[in-house]
């Protein structure tokens, strides 16, 4: 996003995370002007100090462990924190645009569309994805809000400066790695009638098409809402990692093993943004393609080692 940023001509940014703990994640920064780093606590007075010179807040930073159960972290990092930054910037009249995420949606029992009148209704499958729900259902019901804000249901996103997320790191980027070291991918067993081996579907997005929309919403500032983000076309994990060999010029060399029990029951076997609602609302950039994304995401970047 700084980067993309930068590209257009905007150089005064504010970045702002934990700089302190991670400083593995220290290359993203690499090449990218910005005014200052400031801490992700510090934030808040920063804005206070000087609402008139900033001209939007993107709050795109969360904790994303579908693993951890732990849901006191994500009241503080992703509900709590979520609605001063939000309270903050409706006082201050500074557009808000921030990420929900697709995990919202559960089991996808009510569909993939982005209704705000069918938001109360949805059933997260862990407490990332009820924690991004409780701040859509909050931000919502606010009375008091920035003149212009954005949500984006962030669908299944991968693309270049993933290096240092672990396990929530994209298929993408562990399967590229686990073919470099072993010469074989493993993709999760199907525990579900309804889906064949490898057969389960996710709306994957390349992070550069993300940014773009983030980019369109806050340069049009046009209809505030909550509003999907994939690319509305679902497709398999066996499609996936076979584009990923091709990518290696590897012949494919798939096996399944057993989806881990830590999460098998809490696993979405189907995810498909209906983009609807994004489109009528002016967006009409084309989404890459899987196969496109992912030969851009190995040939350019993991197979060099680059960040964008």
């Amino acid at each position: 996003m700084a980067g993309r940023l930068n590209a257009l001509g905007y150089t005064n940014l504010v970045l702002v995370d934990d700089f302190t703990s991670r400083p593995d994640k220290a290359r993203n920064w690499e090449g990218k002007v910005c005014d200052t780093k400031i801490g992700r606590e510090e934030v808040f007075a920063y804005i206070a100090h000087r609402p008139a010179e900033i001209e939007a807040v993107f709050h795109i930073g969360a904790k994303t462990d579908t693993t951890l159960f732990d849901k006191g972290v994500f009241d503080t990092l992703n509900v709590r924190y979520s609605q001063r930054l939000w309270q903050l910037c409706a006082q201050e009249q500074i557009p808000f645009i921030y990420a929900s995420s697709a995990a919202t949606y559960g089991a996808g029992e009510h569909g993939y569309a982005d209704d705000e009148g069918l938001i109360t209704a949805l059933q997260p499958l862990n407490p990332y994805g009820q924690s991004k729900q409780d701040f859509d259902v909050w931000a919502l019901a606010q009375t008091e809000a920035p003149y212009y804000w954005r949500g984006f249901k962030f669908f299944n996103v991968y693309g270049p400066n993933e290096y240092h997320k672990g396990r929530m790191a994209s298929v993408i980027f562990h399967a590229f790695n686990q073919i470099r070291m072993e010469g074989r991918l493993r993709l999760f067993r199907s525990h579900n009638p309804s889906y064949t081996d490898g057969g389960q579907m996710r709306d994957f997005i390349y992070v550069f098409d993300l940014v773009e929309v983030l980019i369109h919403s806050f340069e049009q500032r046009t209809t505030s809402g909550i509003f999907n983000l994939g690319t509305g076309k679902a497709r398999t994990f066996l499609a996936l990692g076979t584009q990923v060999f091709r990518s290696l010029g590897l012949e494919p060399q798939i096996e399944f093993i057993d989806t881990p029990a830590d999460i098998r029951d809490k696993y979405q076997y189907f995810t498909e943004a209906n983009m609807d609602k994004l489109r009528l609302a002016g967006y009409d950039k084309a989404f890459t393609t899987l196969e496109d994304g992912i030969d851009q995401y190995v040939q350019a970047y993991l197979l060099p080692g680059k960040v964008a």
